[in-house]
């Protein structure tokens, strides 16, 4: 064989040979497998929450890898949905998660806590649902799957109106109109009603139990601070509840009762009427006002104010006809509170 052939005859084999020598190098064929500290801990809050459109789901960019060492960025996460109709439902059998959508990730935020959300809508009544999530830290560094978080979908309840608070003496009674359940007939649920509370310009917070009836007296409370009340409906299915929107804010002042003074009188003199009366006797008591009327008038008018420790009161500009007169308490909040009138008296 010429020397030209055998040059052709080794660089023939060094082809053939070249996808043997780089497999027997690698050592593997499939993706490779990340060390332990470069992958992120699996999630463990994954959380639902749902609302009249759907469901928002969120959990916590995770902090550690495996070994404990600090995540620093996470490239995305993976987010996995399945649904089941209730009719077809299978408790025992694997749940059937289909392809993930990417979820953006980004920088763990210096504190802890970092939170990533994700909202679902466009849900099917009569549905039940799962998500779970894992996180990417990079190429081929994948966590382990999270938490698995599952609910109950079905059309919401009508959202209540016609909210509106009568307040008394310590107590106020928040009423609203009764709402449509959503699903009937065999999907019928049970409706009940949530009341969210606020106290003086606060966020409103979840006031006691759900409750069957569209009222509700609130007996905790203080005379003189305003509450704000909202209603939610809920309706509840053996596998789960959904929700209708917040009702629209309604609000209310509960007022002592300040009792009027006592025994007033009053008389002509050079210099105007004088009105004068014993001290009320409410707790809180900051000053009076005076009211007149002429015999024609219905409507009694303020006329003047008078602070503690006075009790007397002189109307300079009282006309020189028949009057009625008529002192009430107030208290010492801002504004103050007013309690009843006196009975009135006549001054001719």
């Amino acid at each position: 064989m010429s020397s030209l052939g055998r040059k052709r005859s080794v660089l023939l084999a060094l082809v053939l040979l070249a996808p043997l020598l780089i497999l027997g190098g690698c050592g593997f064929k499939n993706a490779p497998v990340p060390p332990r500290n470069v992958v992120p801990v699996a999630i463990n809050d994954l959380r639902a929450d749902l609302d009249e459109a759907g469901a928002t789901l969120s959990w916590t960019f995770p902090q550690k890898t495996m070994t404990g060492d600090s995540v620093e960025e996470i490239s995305e996460f993976q987010l996995y949905r399945a649904e089941e109709p209730v009719e077809t439902y299978c408790p025992t059998c694997p749940v059937p998660y289909g392809a993930w959508m990417t979820v953006a990730g980004g920088l763990r935020a210096l504190q802890e806590g970092r939170t990533a959300t994700c909202e679902v809508r466009g849900l099917r009544p009569g549905y039940l649902y799962f998500f779970k999530v894992r996180s990417k830290a990079g190429l081929w560094i994948e966590s382990q799957d999270s938490n698995e978080v599952r609910f109950f979908w079905q059309t919401p309840p009508t959202t209540p109106v016609g909210v509106n608070v009568v307040s008394d003496d310590g107590k106020n009674t928040v009423q609203w109109q009764p709402v449509v359940a959503g699903a009937t007939g065999s999907q019928a649920g049970t409706l009940r009603y949530q009341l969210y509370r606020g106290v003086d310009g606060g966020a409103t917070v979840k006031l006691g139990e759900p409750m069957a009836a569209s009222s509700y007296t609130d007996m905790v409370v203080e005379n003189g601070r305003l509450y704000a009340y909202q209603v939610q409906a809920i309706t509840t299915y053996p596998l789960g509840s959904v929700y209708s929107g917040l009702s629209g804010i309604a609000e209310g002042r509960p007022l002592g009762q300040i009792p009027p003074p006592d025994r007033v009188e009053g008389l002509r003199t050079e210099v105007g009427v004088k009105i004068f009366w014993d001290h009320g006797s409410a707790e809180d008591l900051a000053g009076y006002r005076v009211y007149r009327r002429t015999a024609g008038e219905s409507k009694m008018v303020l006329v003047g104010e008078v602070e503690l420790p006075y009790t007397m009161f002189i109307d300079a500009k009282a006309p020189k006809v028949t009057l009625y007169y008529s002192v009430a308490s107030i208290d010492a909040r801002t504004p103050p509170n007013e309690g009843a009138r006196s009975a009135e008296i006549r001054i001719d």
